[in-house]
């Protein structure tokens, strides 16, 4: 049984480069797979592994400088979700690219899951939908807005086209688990929107804490390792990922005339050349080749 920890934490890294090493030694030391990422602006990640391995590198993280108050979201999952350990660094924990977004300085009001039900059935609110397409393709929350956005860093420029939809309306957003909405919200509290609002711990935690039949949540959450979905109560969903696109799909459109595995499937079939087929057909053979052998080639899942 692996203890699966998501979390995230704003605050001042000096230094992050001389993080780095310590938590990785320590990572692997305790047998940690999974991906964190460091930068000036903090940290953000999701990590897997046993109990006592969990334990000490939170430990580890929570005395790091302004991290004491560091929160974080817990799975667990019978197999290993990733397939190895990656502790980089970055410009940005979560990418937006706007230099002047500072979620130490403000954000949204935090709503508790329980409360979030109430919050977004008002007539005065506009939900929005902070992921991307693919994320939001196989679960959002009743009556929430998708921007169809390919990636983060495109939601800056989907409001600018779009503010104008949601005119004297309270705006409430939400994200997996809650990180870009830290900075969503203190982008549109900058754009001049008065009351902005978030769901606090995202997605995850409402999935966790509200019961089924009270849920406004339909469909799945898209989770960035090897669970690939999980529905209420974090239990893991029916998603598997193409290894091409990396985007999720079902086993019935593993059935599909589309679907060649780590080559293509429905969704992205039609997006890539003969020429990136064979290539991916090559890596495939390799990552065959390699499980074969009893060795792990490459990682299978992207990271959030």
């Amino acid at each position: 049984m692996y203890t699966i920890a998501a979390l995230y934490h704003f605050t001042r890294f000096d230094d992050p480069a001389a993080l780095r090493g310590p938590l990785y030694d320590l990572c692997d030391a305790q047998g940690i797979s999974g991906s964190l990422l460091l930068a000036h602006e903090g940290i953000n990640g999701t990590i897997a592994g046993p109990r006592a391995g969990i334990d000490a590198v939170l430990a580890h993280i929570r005395a790091l400088p302004g991290c004491a108050d560091l929160e974080w979201k817990e799975s667990i999952s019978d197999d290993q979700p990733f397939r190895r350990l990656k502790v980089r660094l970055k410009k940005e924990i979560v990418t937006m690219g706007q230099p002047d977004v500072d979620p130490l300085a403000r954000v949204g009001h935090y709503v508790e899951p329980q409360d979030w039900n109430e919050l977004i059935l008002s007539p005065d609110v506009a939900v929005i939908d902070t992921r991307n397409d693919y994320e939001v393709a196989i679960g959002t929350f009743e009556g929430a807005v998708d921007p169809e956005t390919d990636s983060f860093r495109d939601f800056p420029a989907w409001w600018e086209e779009n503010q104008h939809r949601f005119h004297n309306k309270r705006i409430a957003m939400f994200c997996t688990g809650g990180i870009r909405c830290e900075k969503s919200t203190n982008y549109l509290l900058g754009q001049g929107v008065d009351e902005v609002y978030h769901l606090k711990g995202g997605i995850l935690k409402y999935l966790e804490e509200v019961p089924q039949e009270d849920s406004t949540w339909r469909g799945e959450c898209f989770v960035f390792d090897g669970r690939v979905s999980v529905g209420h109560g974090l239990q893991e969903g029916p998603h598997e990922l193409c290894f091409a696109c990396r985007r999720p799909i079902l086993p019935e459109d593993m059935k599909r005339p589309e679907y060649e595995h780590g080559v293509s499937c429905h969704l992205c079939a039609h997006e890539t050349t003969p020429e990136d087929k064979a290539r991916f057909r090559e890596r495939q053979k390799q990552i065959s080749l390699a499980e074969a052998r009893g060795e792990r080639h490459i990682k299978v899942v992207h990271e959030g």
